[in-house]
């Protein structure tokens, strides 16, 4: 997982979500504002919906390679993601920065979980609600989970490039705030668990480094300037971003890679 580029949306795009998002506001308490949410998305959340059309649009754009998912970077982006679930944060249902594009198996697995940092207590708290409990707010703190809209997931999670290519908390004392948010993201989003995932990792790594030694070849050779840049071009196109930047990250520690890197320097601005 990486950071998201922005990409603003039009204008009149943010105003008609400003326009369904009071639809939900004007609810009376917040239990009916959640179910407010939940029925108003549903039913805005088109594709035949322009507004929603623009925001997926604009969605894609944000995404890496051929629309991947932005959580695990392998799977097609076909569902648009509430970082903050609806069913505990109906007052940014609408909110373009409350959005992600993720596909079906993170955006299910995700679903409503949500931990938060208390901030009566300091302690990570698992928002939940159960079929049947009462619709109640939930207390105050901060996310977690990562938001890639804000922040570099990879300050605090580091990709195993020799072995297992599993995601690993950066830090390793277990009782930090570091390594509790590394850990989360990782069950929640089931980033080790699917075999596919690390099988696609080592895939990507693998073609990342045949890509680099081709580059480093044909510039030797005197290979033409736009044959060059659309070689450039396909680094920042290819599935799995984040082996790449772990592959500049970790480069020192990888003889293959130090070896490539020390003869393309520019590869490290890619």
């Amino acid at each position: 997982m990486l950071r998201i580029p922005e990409h603003p949306l039009p204008d009149d795009t943010v105003a008609q979500l400003a326009a369904y998002q009071a639809e939900v506001d004007a609810a009376a308490s917040y239990e009916s504002r959640v179910a407010e949410a939940k029925r108003l998305f549903s039913l805005r959340n088109k594709k035949s919906n322009p507004a929603f059309k623009t925001v997926r649009e604009t969605l894609d754009r944000m995404c890496s390679g051929a629309r991947r998912c932005m959580y695990c970077e392998d799977s097609v982006a076909d569902e648009v993601e509430h970082f903050k679930p609806k069913d505990f944060y109906p007052e940014i249902v609408f909110a373009w920065a409350n959005y992600l594009y993720a596909c079906g198996p993170c955006n299910s697995g995700k679903s409503n979980k949500f931990p938060i940092v208390s901030a009566l207590s300091g302690q990570i708290v698992h928002l939940s609600r159960e079929r049947g409990e009462p619709i109640l707010a939930p207390e105050a703190g901060d996310a977690v989970l990562f938001d890639l809209r804000q922040e570099n997931p990879l300050t605090y999670l580091q990709l195993d490039l020799q072995d297992t290519f599993y995601f690993e908390p950066v830090s390793s004392d277990e009782a930090s705030l570091e390594h509790q948010r590394a850990k989360v993201a990782i069950e929640i989003l089931r980033l080790n668990v699917r075999d596919y995932l690390c099988r696609a990792r080592a895939e990507a790594f693998d073609s990342y480094l045949a890509r680099l030694d081709q580059y480093v070849r044909w510039r030797d050779a005197g290979v033409e300037p736009e044959k060059l840049d659309r070689l450039k071009h396909s680094f920042k196109r290819m599935g799995h971003p984040t082996v790449w930047a772990e592959m500049k990250r970790q480069r020192d520690q990888l003889p293959a890679l130090q070896s490539l890197f020390e003869q393309a320097l520019e590869a490290l601005e890619w």
